[in-house]
């Protein structure tokens, strides 16, 4: 009865003071949880009215702490027409203290070698400058270099390993050595085969010597040749390219699209051409580094807001708008803004409704970033704008890779044909890359007409609902073993949280020991206390592949200790909101 009567008086209320009501009742629960026994703990409080937020809050089982695992499905006023799940469990206190410790130890081992080293006492491998260059300007920057050769030597050999096969569900890895601490490796003649793939970004599988994708490119290599030798608007334009920029558009519902040899120079290179001085970018702060490169050089004014934040983008927007620049206060010449679809050190998805209604409220542009979601998001693969149902005219700029889903490599930008017949003449990729490879060309296209089912079969389908059944099986099968895992929950990039800097290396080590290839990552590609293990799924990983994975991340995962999960998450929509902004202006 008192919980009926709760959820009537709730009713009442908005829906925001609806979910931050259940929020603080779930932290007062935990509290007194840790006061009182288990009895008297709350198990499930479910929430349904007539909102947009329904809150799930589990409690404990068998434990004297309340775990309260938040879902968070938002809907937003009618702006998702699916479920958007995702969640991020907070690093635990202990776990972040013994985390810094450990970097605070190596650090100053760091610089007792470095004293060692200064007196030869220790023998020095890194680049510094000859005794007669003494008096010149310096060259290599010791500081900046300490963490190179004082952390990062020490983990480097689970980077830049070799393979000789095919980059596919399994590869081939060439075995090396170090006998001087990972600052150079010798070969041992030995091939580690058949070895689990669980870090390249072949989501849909095509990345294989095999099939049709392989069939047609081998055709093209006969008549066409490898290199083309010229530039698109010297006599380096095919018909080849012709035809794979049609079917671009096509693909993703937009008037035009242009093609190009490299996926990085695709957005560094034609951001410069459409922002410039007098222009404002507003980018989030995990974009990707190309983004970042883009931005800085076009010359534009730089502010960056909160990932995935709508609040943090909204007070830019409004500032931009009300202020406009700095000093002179007339209107910016463009405001733009740089999302990406799926986040790859972060494994979200940008909340692509909610960026789009600011940007038409605000009169903003919209450059989204596709290099991870095209092919792998959506019911047909067309990418993150295909996932939450929305039109592609609504975002302006469309850009992707074809290095990812697609099993090649450059990349595209999608939009107006008024917009691509300008980036034919002022884009720098356009005017001074050399142009994509026929073979390549072949594959992009073959793959794509498979997505799409213009090859005849159902091929492409099933390989976007087999990478759907991955993702959410192998995520599920993770939290339920303990580990604190990142992102949304229909994202093929699944972040693993390792934390210390000592467990990067090991993880990887022992992971290659049982035959399973992962990729590892740390400072200063992620937060100082937010090292992490990354997976990336695969239409081609069949369930008794990714079983055998799961059984060794179990075991390596009791090893290590890295089960630090307490059922604990924070949705992104709630994590704290500062008013904190950066901004990069000649200003």
């Amino acid at each position: 009865m008192i919980s009926g009567l709760l959820l009537n008086t709730l009713n009442s209320f908005s829906p925001c003071v609806r979910f931050h009501f259940v929020f603080a009742l779930c932290s007062a629960g935990s509290l007194l949880c840790k006061l009182f026994t288990p009895a008297h703990n709350l198990f499930v409080l479910a929430l349904t009215t007539k909102a947009s937020i329904d809150c799930v809050l589990i409690g404990p089982r068998d434990d004297n702490y309340l775990n309260c695992y938040i879902h968070h499905v938002t809907q937003n006023g009618g702006l998702y027409k699916r479920p958007f799940n995702e969640g991020f469990e907070e690093t635990p206190m202990l776990v972040a203290v013994l985390t810094y410790v450990g970097y605070g130890v190596l650090t100053l081992f760091g610089y007792l070698r470095d004293f060692l080293r200064h007196w030869r006492i220790e023998k020095c491998h890194h680049a510094t400058e000859r005794e007669e260059q003494k008096d010149f300007v310096s060259l290599y920057q010791d500081f900046e270099n300490f963490y190179t050769r004082n952390l990062y030597m020490r983990i480097r050999d689970n980077w830049n390993r070799p393979i000789c096969s095919v980059p596919g569900a399994r590869v081939d890895i060439m075995e090396r050595q170090s006998h001087d601490y990972n600052w150079s490796f010798k070969y041992t003649g030995n091939v580690i085969k058949d070895v689990i793939n669980m870090g390249s970004y072949n989501y849909l599988g095509f990345a294989r010597n095999t099939g049709p994708c392989q069939e047609a490119a081998a055709k093209v290599l006969e008549e066409y040749g490898v290199g083309v030798c010229s530039t698109r608007q010297e006599i380096g334009n095919l018909d080849k390219h012709e035809e794979l920029e049609k079917l671009v558009a096509s693909f993703l519902g937009v008037e035009a699209a242009m093609a190009y040899g490299m996926g990085f120079a695709t957005n560094s290179m034609n951001i410069p051409a459409l922002v410039s001085k007098g222009c404002l970018i507003l980018s989030d702060e995990l974009n990707h580094a190309s983004l970042v490169l883009g931005a800085r050089l076009s010359g534009a004014t730089i502010r960056v807001f909160k990932h995935n934040n709508m609040q943090s983008l909204e007070k830019l927007l409004k500032d931009a708008i009300v202020y406009g620049q700095p000093r002179t206060r007339r209107p910016w010449k463009k405001i733009l803004i740089l999302v990406e679809g799926i986040y790859s050190m972060e494994g979200s998805i940008v909340r692509l409704p909610e960026v789009i209604a600011l940007k038409k409220k605000y009169k903003a542009y919209l450059y989204l970033d596709e290099a991870h979601s095209i092919g792998a998001l959506g019911p047909t693969g067309r990418g993150v704008v295909d996932y939450f149902g929305l039109d592609p005219e609504d975002v302006d700029i469309m850009m992707g890779t074809f290095t990812k889903s697609f099993g090649a490599s450059g990349g595209y930008i999608g939009g107006k044909k008024a917009l691509i017949d300008y980036l034919r003449t002022h884009s720098h990729s356009a005017v001074y890359a050399t142009s994509l490879s026929p073979p390549v060309v072949e594959q992009i296209v073959t793959s794509m007409k498979c997505i799409m089912g213009q090859d005849g079969t159902t091929l492409g389908k099933e390989c976007i609902q087999q990478l759907a059944e991955n993702v959410k099986y192998f995520r599920r099968r993770l939290k339920s073993m303990g580990f604190i895992i990142y992102g949304n929950e229909d994202s093929p990039v699944v972040p693993l949280m390792l934390y210390m800097p000592a467990k990067i290396g090991a993880f990887g080590r022992e992971m290659l020991k049982r035959n399973i290839g992962v990729v590892v990552v740390g400072f200063p590609a992620t937060p100082i206390i937010e090292s992490r293990a990354r997976f990336c799924l695969s239409a081609a990983h069949t369930r008794e592949m990714l079983d055998t994975a799961l059984k060794e991340i179990d075991e390596v995962g009791d090893l290590l200790h890295l089960k630090y999960s307490r059922h604990r998450s924070v949705p992104l929509l709630d994590r704290p909101f500062d008013e904190t902004t950066y901004e990069e202006t000649e200003d």
